[in-house]
């Protein structure tokens, strides 16, 4: 464990008021008793700093038997009611909108027709003019907006809030998503990736013990996320889980960045749809697909169960490097999908180190879109209550 985890208490982390609600948060310490026995600080130290934090309106504390000279001996908790976090998903097909309180629970929900492709100007428009919809028909206060939140379906440098290079969004490479909302808006705003989000709402809402979670999603495209030690893997700059453009050997379909053989060219449900399209089926997309397995059609199911063993070809790799415990399937073609996944799983199981593959779960996610959702207020939260910026806010000193 690093000297600046926000976990770890001692020398090289200060306990400032900052970091005793990142206890509390994190389930560490939900009483006074627990700081102090944690921390290591004296009772007085801990007293100042969580009444400064009750003050704030950062925590609350539920009443309890006296201890002491009267001390409540109450539950600390984050007051989640404290403000509210607003959620935009843009997505190939359209974009959705959220408002949820800082516990990642929903408090309202839109969605809009404007596809990313429609370029980031007209999106962004949208996006906007969406929210103060939300807001409005929601009737919450502008003033308890904590930030925005915003996945999109390509590599983000997260530094400056940009998407860079990104094979199914034209013309929002480098563009400023982060600085024009927030200008816009007033208030802070994260960009991220989809795949990424959606690790980070897996692995906090049901794998929070878990110290690495792949989450890897098939629907219209291929992506993955990547969670270690209850934190995002992005890479030197956003590029990490992009697996959708690995190169397969051996394939020659042109993909939608430019490029030949890409396992989303090959593999994914838009892959899928042209395959079975050219074999005179009446397929238009991924649900098309979905339904010819269903209804048993043999030539959808063998193209399905290759997609899987092709995906499982690379996660195959991506198993042995990383080692994960949970590996967790999403999207349309993932989640429900056994043919898909008899295929994926096989080729991981055979092909991978057998050590990589020991202690390893394969799961399908229980959240389903919601998990982007919830990863979006964990990353929210995590960055507006960090340990300095509380510090900051408070005035306190470290």
């Amino acid at each position: 464990m690093s000297v600046d985890d926000p976990d770890r208490v001692g020398p090289g982390n200060p306990v400032s008021a900052g970091r005793l609600l990142l206890l509390v948060r994190r389930g560490i310490a939900t009483t006074r008793r627990d700081l102090i026995r944690v921390t290591g600080l004296s009772r007085s130290t801990v007293t100042q700093r969580v009444d400064a934090l009750l003050g704030a309106g950062l925590l609350r504390e539920s009443a309890g038997p006296a201890e002491g000279r009267g001390r409540p001996a109450g539950t600390l908790a984050f007051d989640e009611s404290s403000g509210h976090v607003l959620v935009a998903g843009i997505h190939r097909d359209g974009v959705e909108l959220a408002a949820v309180d800082l516990g990642g629970r929903e408090l309202h929900r839109s969605a809009l027709t404007v596809p990313v492709a429609a370029g980031p100007e007209p999106v962004l428009d949208a996006v906007e003019a969406g929210l103060d919809a939300l807001v409005a028909d929601a009737e919450l206060d502008p003033d308890r907006t904590v930030a925005l939140g915003v996945g999109v379906p390509g590599p983000v440098d997260v530094a400056v809030g940009r998407v860079m290079q990104p094979p199914v969004m034209p013309g929002w490479h480098d563009h400023p998503v982060r600085d024009q909302l927030a200008e816009r808006l007033g208030v802070p705003v994260f960009v991220e990736n989809d795949a990424n989000l959606m690790a980070l709402g897996e692995q906090r809402a049901h794998w929070p013990d878990v110290p690495s979670l792949l989450l890897v999603t098939v629907g219209s495209g291929i992506g993955a996320g990547i969670v270690i030690d209850g934190r995002l893997y992005r890479g030197i700059d956003g590029g990490a889980g992009d697996i959708g453009h690995i190169r397969m050997y051996g394939h020659e379909e042109r993909c939608a960045c430019g490029a030949t053989g890409c396992l989303a060219a090959v593999a994914s449900g838009d892959a899928l749809a042209r395959t079975l399209a050219a074999l005179g089926k009446d397929v238009r997309g991924v649900a098309d697909v979905r339904r010819l397995v269903h209804e048993g059609d043999p030539d959808a199911i063998a193209a399905v169960r290759t997609a899987g063993q092709l995906v499982g070809e690379v996660l195959t790799t991506v198993v042995s490097v990383l080692n994960p415990e949970i590996l967790v399937l999403a999207g349309e073609m993932a989640e429900t999908n056994e043919y898909f996944v008899t295929g994926m799983r096989e080729v991981i199981y055979q092909r991978s180190l057998p050590r990589a593959t020991r202690h390893l779960r394969v799961v399908s996610t229980p959240s389903g879109d919601r998990a982007a959702v919830r990863g979006t207020v964990e990353l929210v939260v995590d960055e507006v209550f960090a340990p300095a910026a509380v510090d900051a806010r408070l005035g306190t000193p470290r």
